[in-house]
């Protein structure tokens, strides 16, 4: 049970699903004729690298090179559903995520602090209590865009597919058949989910940044983007170990909140989406036991 915690993580693409193993991934979407096409690939030597075992380090490494993996995806997903063949690979592939990733971190992190040391300077509040306020700034500007982006019919349709992949895997881990019936009765939460990485990269910030105390606005500015890896890699490591130790009442009390944000971020899925997920694990496991 714990190698598969340890192994399996997913994702939702447009009208479709990755899965991720140790070895290979697959992703599997509606094609337009209504059926399931899926594309498997080895992943990156990365991932059979020295970097891969090395705590704290290994949170970094690999989660950039998962974000490039969903973006890839998402052009697999969306080429298959429109009948085209553009890729995006190479330069223009990280290109797009690092224009993505600046867009995130200038809303998530850079205008929260800038808001916060305005507040400092012009309403006189102290260092400590206008850190703290700027954390609960980010938090909600965290809850706020998921929440505003959930209304989109397009983003909806999304999380309803991420909802089938989190079934899909707590279905496999209790050894369940993995038929949409039956997966459709497992939990809509999951332990190792993306939400819930974000939401311990944001409650980590919140600490980290309070402690900090006094700053200039440069340093203040600067501190929140050079962290930024330190604290993902340290978010990254908590995540793996709640997910290895769900047997103990104390880190069942301390996932609550990262369950709860995934309300927002998952949908109850249709059976036609179970579908598509359970393909795409099984074609994945498929992948696996021939990589091996």
């Amino acid at each position: 049970m714990e190698d598969r915690i340890i192994t399996y993580g997913g994702q939702a693409v447009i009208e479709g699903v990755l899965m991720r193993g140790q070895k290979a991934y697959a992703i599997a979407m509606r094609a337009p004729d209504g059926s399931v096409a899926v594309h498997t690939e080895k992943l990156a030597k990365v991932y059979r690298s020295k970097i891969a075992s090395v705590p704290f380090l290994r949170g970094v490494i690999l989660l950039w090179d998962a974000l490039g993996l969903g973006m890839h995806a998402l052009t697999i997903s969306a080429n298959t559903q429109t009948g085209e063949d553009e890729k995006l690979e190479g330069p223009a592939l990280y290109l797009t995520l690092g224009l993505s990733l600046a867009l995130g971190i200038g809303l998530f992190f850079l205008l929260p602090a800038g808001l916060g040391g305005a507040a400092e300077k012009y309403l006189g509040w102290s260092p400590w209590l206008n850190n703290l306020a700027e954390g609960v700034l980010r938090l909600l500007f965290l809850v706020g865009y998921i929440w505003a982006i959930s209304f989109m019919p397009d983003v909806k349709r999304l999380f309803m597919y991420h909802g089938a992949e989190h079934k899909t895997i707590n279905a496999f881990e209790a050894g369940a058949e993995l038929t949409p019936e039956s997966v459709a009765k497992y939990p809509i939460e999951h332990a190792r989910c993306g939400t819930a990485f974000l939401l311990t990269l944001v409650l980590l910030s919140i600490l980290v940044f309070t402690a900090l105390g006094p700053l200039s606005m440069f340093w203040r500015l600067a501190t929140r983007i050079l962290f930024i890896p330190i604290l993902a890699g340290v978010a990254v490591e908590y995540i793996r170990w709640t997910a290895n130790h769900l047997d103990s009442p104390f880190v069942q009390a301390l996932i609550k909140p990262n369950l709860a944000l995934q309300h927002l971020t998952t949908r109850t899925p249709d059976l036609s989406m179970l579908e598509v997920a359970i393909e795409s694990f099984k074609s994945m496991r498929k992948a696996e036991q021939e990589a091996a």
